[in-house]
């Protein structure tokens, strides 16, 4: 949906835009082709990312490209004035087709699953949680019903150290699952949860409302129905609903007028656009406008530490 993302996004074709989810720099490299007095500084936590588009866009776009790495979360840290910044979520089709970083249930590799292979956990520590607590990751992040025959499986079938191993294991005890993988959701969850993306995207998208200047447009595009949902209320709490669940005897979510929703409802791929990239289908784009600008504070510089 790189045609349409940039419809909504560039609103100033000299402007400068943050890409935070740089990847492959495909989106990147669209807004500075098609708009030559633009400047894009391109984000992501993985290294790998980040150096693989030193090499292919750099010698191109020189210093109309800037290079951060940086997770969402330390988003904060940048200098603000932004005409827009794109959220574009999910894998990459490099960290997929690594076997090396465990994301893909078709590929032998180590449990790994970590976007920035210097930090944090990795999945193998969290199939070794106890059953009750891997359960609640596979329910809570994978929206997975049979969390806990999974959970139960990958404890009986301890120890596992591929994803291969743990791939088998979890289509056995979810059985046939329609037209996904049955490994799909509890892949999924574990990522999640070693990565923490749903916290992650929270404080991203708060930094991104204090980063770009009004007028300027904040892009997602997301790939599951948990990503969709926080992306969801987050742009109604910021554009001054209350989303605290029924019931809340006092709004305690803090709305703020701070956006305009533009897309009432999510845009989704054509039927074209999927045929020719299927990973594509579950793609929902949200845009919306800033009103105002909302200062965040959090910690120090993670690079300096």
């Amino acid at each position: 949906m790189v045609a349409e993302a940039l419809a909504f996004l560039v609103t100033d074709p000299e402007g400068r835009y943050l890409d935070a989810t740089l990847g492959r720099g495909g989106h990147a490299g669209a807004i500075l082709d098609s708009h030559p007095g633009a400047t894009v500084l391109g984000c992501d936590r993985d290294p790998d990312a980040l150096a693989r588009v030193k090499n292919e866009l750099l010698p191109r776009f020189g210093n109309r490209l800037g290079l951060e790495l940086l997770p969402f979360s330390s988003l904060h840290l940048l200098p603000g004035g932004f005409a827009g910044a794109l959220f574009d979520l999910g894998l990459s089709t490099e960290q997929l087709s690594d076997p090396e970083r465990g994301f893909s249930f078709n590929l032998d590799g180590p449990l790994d699953m970590r976007m920035d292979r210097t930090q944090g956990s990795r999945a193998s520590d969290l199939v070794n949680l106890p059953e009750e607590e891997l359960a609640g990751i596979i329910h809570r992040y994978g929206d997975e019903r049979r969390a806990r025959r999974v959970a139960r499986a990958i404890v009986e079938a301890r120890p596992l150290n591929t994803t291969l191993e743990l791939a088998e294991v979890v289509r056995r005890a979810v059985g046939p699952s329609g037209g996904i993988d049955p490994a799909t959701r509890t892949f999924q969850a574990l990522r999640m949860a070693v990565n923490d993306e749903p916290g992650e995207l929270e404080r991203g998208l708060e930094s991104a409302v204090s980063l770009i200047k009004p007028g300027g447009r904040l892009v997602t595009i997301s790939y599951h129905s948990g990503e969709d949902r926080i992306v969801k209320l987050f742009f109604q709490r910021m554009s001054g609903h209350c989303v605290c669940p029924p019931g809340t005897p006092a709004c305690r979510c803090d709305p703020a007028n701070a956006l305009v929703v533009i897309t009432k409802k999510p845009l989704q791929p054509s039927i074209d656009e999927v045929k020719h990239n299927p990973r594509a289908r579950s793609a929902k784009l949200r845009a919306a406008e800033i009103r105002n600008h909302v200062p965040v504070k959090r910690g120090g510089d993670p690079r300096k530490r």
